[in-house]
């Protein structure tokens, strides 16, 4: 947890802002859910004057808040100096919020009389801008609640510094592409470990799947290349202001190359003095 820092969280009606909201508490946060973004600065003033300047404070913001989204920039520049303030995007596929909220019983609350597919189609369109604006995106699709408290409990539960933190993330491409990713690379282009009958029951964490995908000539160059392309990246979000970073790196399943890739990564860029860390969406799914 960041003394002072403030913590705006909005995205998609079902994607997670309540159960980001509840692990922010949990954390330590000052949490106000609903608050419209022109009244953002006025919650921290109020929290500055009954806790101090050092307590953390998060702000749920959704679609609700209608026109009073053009202010939530001009509310973010307002902020007090000393606090460092994050945009939490929660994201997740149209199917998904459609499911989680037919489970909730709930209509949209931009759905009118209309579908609730409608209600999402509107809201999408809504939050186009913020989305783009966000430090940090987090894509629901596939988390379930207690992965999401970890995501929010990795990103803000420990003292951070202005360094950027990057999380690898492998995945299957059958499995669709992640949406919350800010660098994407394809590792269908290295042999396959799956058809190897020793190594086709091991994941790309076991030594002898990363032997194989990491000993050839292939990987070795594109290691070479990518690493100081996310270094490059990196460099340009902290002076946009960005302190996070989603490398997501792709293979047919999610399971060999991908994973043993990421890993590689990870290790590389840290050896460098970065802040990373692997995630493994779809490993297990097979």
């Amino acid at each position: 947890m960041q003394q002072g820092e403030l913590v705006v969280v909005t995205g998609m009606t079902g994607a997670g802002r309540s159960t980001a909201a509840k692990e922010l508490e949990d954390l330590g946060y000052f949490v106000v859910d609903n608050v419209p973004p022109e009244l953002v600065g006025d919650v921290v003033r109020l929290v500055d004057e009954k806790q101090g300047i050092d307590q953390p404070v998060a702000a749920v913001v959704d679609v609700r808040a209608g026109q009073f989204f053009a202010a939530l920039t001009e509310a973010l520049v307002r902020r007090f100096p000393s606090r460092r303030t994050t945009l939490l995007f929660l994201e997740a596929d149209d199917d998904i919020l459609v499911r989680r909220q037919d489970a909730a019983r709930r209509p949209h609350p931009l759905q009118g009389t209309g579908r609730l597919l409608d209600g999402i189609h509107r809201e999408r369109k809504v939050l186009e801008q913020l989305r783009g604006d966000a430090q940090l995106v987090i894509d629901t699709t596939s988390l379930a609640p207690h992965e999401l408290r970890a995501r929010v409990a990795d990103a803000f539960g420990s003292p951070t510094s202005v360094a950027l933190q990057v999380t690898v993330l492998s995945f299957g491409f059958k499995y669709g592409v992640p949406v919350d990713a800010d660098l994407m690379a394809d590792m269908r282009f290295l042999p396959n470990p799956h058809w190897v009958p020793g190594l086709r029951p091991h994941t790309g964490r076991d030594g002898d799947v990363a032997q194989y995908v990491l000993s050839n000539p292939a990987a070795v160059e594109f290691l070479d290349r990518y690493v100081p392309v996310i270094e490059t990246v990196g460099e340009g979000y902290l002076e946009q202001g960005k302190r996070f970073m989603t490398v997501a790196i792709g293979c047919t399943g999610g399971k060999h190359r991908s994973v043993a890739m990421a890993e590689r990564i990870v290790a590389l860029l840290r050896s460098r003095g970065m802040d990373a860390r692997a995630a493994h969406r779809d490993l297990g799914r097979e």
